[in-house]
């Protein structure tokens, strides 16, 4: 069973890095200070801790399917809240990245009772790239025009999160700052878009 396999992983971490450092593991035990929020995607190749390097209690986290930042979604409203009033994070950022499942079934217009709403809230990126470029000839130039639909929706979800009042005001005070990046899961590089 899969769930084995991650109860044998919690005992290496247990062996291998919780006992060599119970002092920084027990003082994390008592409470959190991460000075990012992170959303991004659910997919399973982009862990915000292992392609940043950053340890335990560093990133506050949420991922969803195609890091959507709705105006209807309480989960994130709830973490966007308890991220800038309670944990006090620094900066927020919004991180796409590239064969990215959801932008892929947006554009092949998927029609599933679930996920085809909550991908509506993206498809202004699909419209902004469409309107700029010209319709793909070669597998390349698709690869590209998807390279671009998934960078323009992180801009349009960085976009959406400055519509929640806390981030405005966070903002306007000088409390947090905002940014878009992008994974490239090819090269293992994330850049920032915003």
């Amino acid at each position: 069973m899969l769930v084995e396999q991650l109860l044998q992983g919690n005992e290496e971490f247990r062996k291998n890095v919780f006992n060599k450092d119970p002092e920084r593991y027990q003082g994390l035990a008592q409470g959190q200070s991460p000075g990012i929020l992170w959303i991004g995607c659910s997919d399973s190749r982009a862990d915000p801790e292992r392609i940043t390097s950053s340890s335990p209690g560093e990133i506050f986290v949420t991922r969803n399917v195609g890091n959507i930042v709705s105006s209807h979604d309480w989960s994130l409203f709830a973490v966007v809240e308890y991220s800038i009033n309670y944990l006090k994070v620094e900066e927020i950022v919004v991180v796409g990245h590239s064969d990215c499942g959801a932008i892929k079934a947006m554009d092949a217009d998927l029609q599933d009772p679930y996920l085809t709403p909550w991908l509506n809230d993206a498809r202004e990126a699909k419209t902004r790239v469409d309107a700029r470029m010209l319709t793909p000839e070669t597998p390349e130039e698709e690869k590209e025009r998807s390279h671009q639909i998934e960078r323009e929706n992180v801009r349009l979800q960085v976009e959406h999160l400055m519509t929640y009042p806390s981030v405005r005001l966070a903002i306007d005070e000088g409390r947090i700052g905002v940014h878009g990046l992008y994974y490239d899961l090819e090269t293992g590089s994330l850049s920032q878009v915003i």
